[in-house]
């Protein structure tokens, strides 16, 4: 046992689908569906009741002051994982173990009571998870420090923005005594200082022994943050390798799949984006060429649509940052399926590690709408170069080319 702190064993969890799972707190309810069923009793219902598994046959083990990421396209089952090791879901099949005090911040109102003040529910928060009081008095200062809503620390958190909220609930689960911390996408909610903030502080844990499992879709946050990255494809482990390795290996699946739609509007559908480097190194050096690629369906003729190319810092700030129609290039795109290119002959980037995201700007009507990318990891690696440039890009695109 020694080091692991978290087994995961055969662990399945299936939903079913049509099928609502009702809960008769007062007699009334109970009644109620009682007599639903007598109604219906005797009637052959309409359609059939289908079953999805989204996890099925998932077994790790995660080493006390480990950082592991878990990514995965959406559906993948990295929420409902999360949520079984946070005991809020029962697993259909499988075990897990987990020793040691577990802090899960998964979504925005997870273990807030709203009619409570901020005050209130950190005191709450720690009650829940067995910490005495004087614990909490003991951490008190910090997590409202952190945290920068102490003006409203005596409101109830009903009354908070989503993202005061997050700010919150981030400050309670990072600083009560939890062994473990378990994050899902939900610091996406907050601003980009924010979320370096909240990287640095799940780092800190790491080093001092706490265990991170981190959920999410900024393939740049897990990069800095992990060692370790798990990479679930319909509901199945695919790999747990190196974080850069298994990054890769997300992208390749995401790319090899004309099912998967990252993101759409109105008919409009980006369904990959893809990066390579020079083809003699794995590695992007300051002096290195890169090229992306866009790969995109729309159902209808697109007329006057212009893209963004962006390559922004953990800070958020845009380091590289090109738009077509700056070119005078407006690509109209006959319905069907459409890739698009950039190329940089020299990134000229400080190393560190950045994202990298295209931006498609549709028309329509009176109206320009935006659909976005998902965002890809790029670790720039060598000497500090001489600051952030203005880097030359050069588009290109292949219309009709599936």
């Amino acid at each position: 046992m020694g080091d692991i702190v978290i087994r995961v064993e055969s662990l399945s969890k299936k939903y079913s689908l049509g099928i609502l799972q009702n809960r008769h707190d007062m007699l009334r309810d109970h009644l109620s569906h009682i007599a639903k069923k007598m109604i219906q009793w005797g009637h052959r219902p309409s359609c059939k009741n289908d079953t999805i598994w989204a996890l099925r046959d998932v077994s790790f083990e995660v080493k006390k002051g480990g950082v592991l990421g878990i990514i995965g396209r959406n559906g993948s089952g990295k929420s409902t994982l999360l949520k079984i090791l946070s005991r809020i879901t029962e697993p259909t099949k499988g075990r897990v173990e987990v020793h040691g005090r577990l802090g899960s911040l998964l979504e925005v109102g997870t273990g807030f009571n709203p009619e409570l003040t901020g005050r209130e529910n950190i005191y709450l928060n720690g009650a829940i998870l067995g910490m005495k009081k004087a614990e909490i008095d003991r951490k008190f200062d910090e997590i409202v420090a952190f945290s920068e809503v102490e003006k409203f620390l005596d409101t109830p958190v009903k009354r908070y923005s989503s993202g005061m909220y997050v700010r919150l609930a981030f400050a309670v689960a990072a600083h009560l005594e939890t062994e473990i911390l378990v994050v899902d996408e939900v610091l996406a909610v907050g601003d980009a200082a924010f979320q370096k903030k909240c990287l640095g502080r799940m780092g800190t844990l790491a080093k001092k022994g706490r265990t991170v499992l981190f959920v999410s879709h900024n393939m740049a946050a897990v990069q800095a943050l992990c060692d370790l990255a798990m990479v679930l494809d319909g509901g199945s482990i695919d790999t747990i390798c190196p974080v850069g390795r298994a990054i890769r290996r997300h992208h390749d699946l995401l790319s090899n799949s004309d099912n998967i739609v990252l993101s759409e509007i109105r008919g409009v559908k980006v369904i990959s984006i893809t990066i390579e480097s020079d083809p003699t190194t794995s590695d992007y050096g300051p002096d290195s060429p890169l090229a992306a690629e866009i790969k995109l369906y729309t159902q209808y003729y697109l007329r006057d649509a212009y893209l963004n190319f962006v390559i922004e810092n953990l800070e958020g700030q845009y380091v590289v940052h090109s738009r077509t129609d700056q070119f005078g290039l407006r690509p109209n795109f006959a319905p069907g399926t459409h890739r698009v290119r950039v190329e940089i002959p020299r990134l000229s980037l400080r190393a560190g590690v950045y994202s990298l995201w295209f931006r498609l700007y549709v028309n329509s009507g009176e109206v320009t709408e935006m659909v976005d990318s998902e965002r890809i990891a790029l670790e720039v690696k060598g000497p500090q170069v001489g600051g952030m440039l203005d880097v030359p890009c050069h588009w290109s695109w292949m219309e009709g080319k599936s």
